[in-house]
């Protein structure tokens, strides 16, 4: 079961690669305003995508000018937002976009559904990826679909969008 598990996966990251690798570069873009400028970038994370904000946060190599999101926190224009959501239908992640709008605050999003007409957060959003999860990778016993991998495939986006914007900060740096 480990050799299809890998092979699903592998086939997962594959197709977000191929897909959405411009919106993976402009994301980084976006995000790389707020650390070339005065602002700070925020990652808000919904259910099990909050892994993706403590991984930014924590790991050997952080993520440069991420500062850690609360609910007090107070934003400005000059500070960029992520929102990572399981769903681009989530209430609270979809209130929040709202909000940000408003505010104009420029955001991305990162959803498991395709940016088209009936996506509300693709549209609310300066830039979108899909992680493209549709549901389980594995058939079980009872012919249900299992291993729904919204976490891993957001930490995939995350560390392709780290690496570009890393490489925007090394070459803004080398030019100053």
């Amino acid at each position: 079961m480990s050799k299809i598990l890998t092979t699903q996966l592998s086939g997962l990251l594959q197709r977000i690669t191929q897909n959405e690798e411009d919106a993976i570069e402009e994301t980084a873009r976006l995000l790389a305003q707020a650390a070339i400028g005065e602002g700070h970038v925020y990652f808000i994370c919904f259910g099990e995508m909050q892994v993706v904000e403590f991984n930014a946060l924590q790991a050997v190599e952080p993520f440069n000018k991420l500062a850690p999101w609360t609910s007090d926190t107070s934003l400005t224009e000059a500070d960029r937002v992520c929102i990572f959501t399981r769903s681009a239908q989530d209430p609270e992640a979809l209130a929040l976009a709202q909000e940000l709008n408003k505010r104009f605050i420029p955001f991305a999003a990162v959803a498991s559904e395709l940016a088209d007409a009936e996506n509300p957060l693709a549209d609310l959003a300066y830039t979108y990826i899909s992680t493209r999860v549709k549901g389980g990778l594995l058939p079980n016993d009872l012919g249900q679909r299992i291993v729904v991998p919204h976490a891993m495939a957001g930490l995939f986006v995350y560390e392709a969008v780290k690496i570009a914007y890393d490489e925007m900060l090394d070459f803004d740096e080398e030019e100053l």
